[in-house]
């Protein structure tokens, strides 16, 4: 690990309390120009005794405005202290994690995975109609049909075709054959770009793509593509609990990739994180901004540093050794699951290194379904599928009373 690791909770307080201390202060600054200030003070109490404890708590009223991109150019300087954490942040995912080479990536925090992967699928329509004059409708995107929801709308916002590849029902595999055909009739119907969106752990399934049968496929029918990984659910387990998984930046043809922190990092909603390679984000750069200071690159516009300590905090909190004992934990966990489920014959799908197991549906009744919040795959009476996420509330003792009552209704 090159900038990943434990702090102390002394040292995380004091790192925190340096990047505020750099930022503008709202309650003692003239700073005049801002459309912006602190928490309202007569609902947000900023002297409160235990926020000095809180680094947290603290930005959250401080209410530092991230609006723009900070790893490529300048940004608003009245910010400048947690948008370093911000950086720390990025690089920290990017290197340590995703393999990265140092200073190869931009990004930023979004407000959550879904503008992540339409911020992807933006960056890269804008690459083929700036860099290779492609018109809009010679540009594609394929995805599995597990992919999450936000591929159609980004689809829709941004006026793209969208192609689904089918998947095996039982390993939730993409079907090689039909995703040839699929190419092939594409290039016959005028698409010359392709973005391909391959998933890192499905919502539903927790199912892992594999980029090759993509790149091996796109390459052999000599066609332009850029690669995003949406790693929005599993991008906090999968590089974790597949420690030789290359499905990361030291694959040359992955250009991005999107990771939630409020799922699998328990950060609070609004925490999704956008990364790329170096050369690409600029694509996206809205020229019209010219009041903010540095370049705006992203979709959302303004957004909140505070997310961006939420998400450093738990990083350094817990440091690399220490979340991949987490993981391993879950991973442990779901394997009992599995083990308790093959006792009783009950048909699942389990992506080998994810915490998800998903239930045919008809061994599941519809009051332990609700009992036990159980999501579908479908809210209506096709549905075929109800997943388990061994999410870090979960615990041993959920699965056996759980187990127990799915016995008393096998047996009765």
């Amino acid at each position: 690990m090159i900038y990943w690791k434990k702090l102390t909770q002394e040292e995380r307080k004091a790192r925190i309390q340096k990047a505020l201390d750099e930022n503008v202060n709202f309650s003692k600054d003239a700073s005049l120009g801002y459309p912006a200030s602190k928490l309202d003070g007569k609902v947000f109490y900023d002297d409160a005794p235990f926020l000095k404890d809180a680094p947290t708590l603290q930005t959250y009223v401080a209410n530092p405005n991230h609006i723009g991109c900070h790893t490529l150019g300048t940004s608003e300087s009245a910010f400048k202290g947690t948008q370093k954490i911000e950086r720390e942040v990025l690089e920290v995912l990017a290197v340590d994690v995703f393999k990265a080479d140092q200073k190869s990536i931009d990004g930023y925090i979004s407000p959550g995975g879904t503008e992540a992967n339409i911020q992807a699928i933006w960056m890269y329509r804008n690459y083929f109609m700036y860099k290779e004059n492609a018109k809009l409708d010679e540009i594609v995107i394929l995805a599995s049909e597990d992919t999450h929801y936000s591929i159609p709308k980004g689809a829709n916002v941004l006026m793209l075709d969208l192609i689904n590849i089918p998947v095996s029902f039982n390993n939730r595999q993409i079907d090689k054959t039909a995703l040839e055909d699929i190419i092939i009739k594409a290039k016959d119907n005028g698409k010359k770009y392709f973005i391909i969106v391959s998933n890192m752990g499905t919502t539903m399934f927790g199912s892992v793509d594999n980029p090759d049968d993509y790149t091996d496929l796109l390459e052999k029918h000599q066609v332009v593509y850029k690669l995003h990984i949406d790693g929005a659910y599993g991008g906090f387990v999968y590089p974790f609990s597949n420690q030789k998984s290359s499905i990361n930046f030291s694959n040359p043809k992955i250009s991005s990739i999107t990771i939630d922190a409020h799922k699998m990092l328990q950060s609070p909603y609004g925490t999704g994180i956008f990364l790329c390679r170096k050369g690409l984000i600029e694509n996206v750069l809205t020229k019209e901004a010219q009041y903010v200071e540095g370049m705006d690159l992203t979709l959302c516009g303004s957004r909140s540093g505070a997310n961006a300590v939420a998400v450093w905090m738990i990083l350094f909190t817990y440091g690399p050794y220490g979340w991949f004992e987490k993981i391993s934990v879950l991973q442990m966990r779901t394997q009992f699951l599995c083990n308790e489920l093959d006792q009783l014959n009950i048909k699942y799908f389990r992506e080998p290194f994810m915490n998800i197991v998903t239930i045919h549906s008809e061994f599941i009744p519809k009051e332990i379904a609700k009992k036990y919040d159980l999501v579908p795959d479908q809210h209506n009476d096709n549905n075929k599928w109800y997943k388990i996420v061994l999410m870090d509330h979960v615990e041993v003792d959920h699965l056996t009373t759980f187990i127990n009552e799915l016995k008393t209704v096998i047996h009765a």
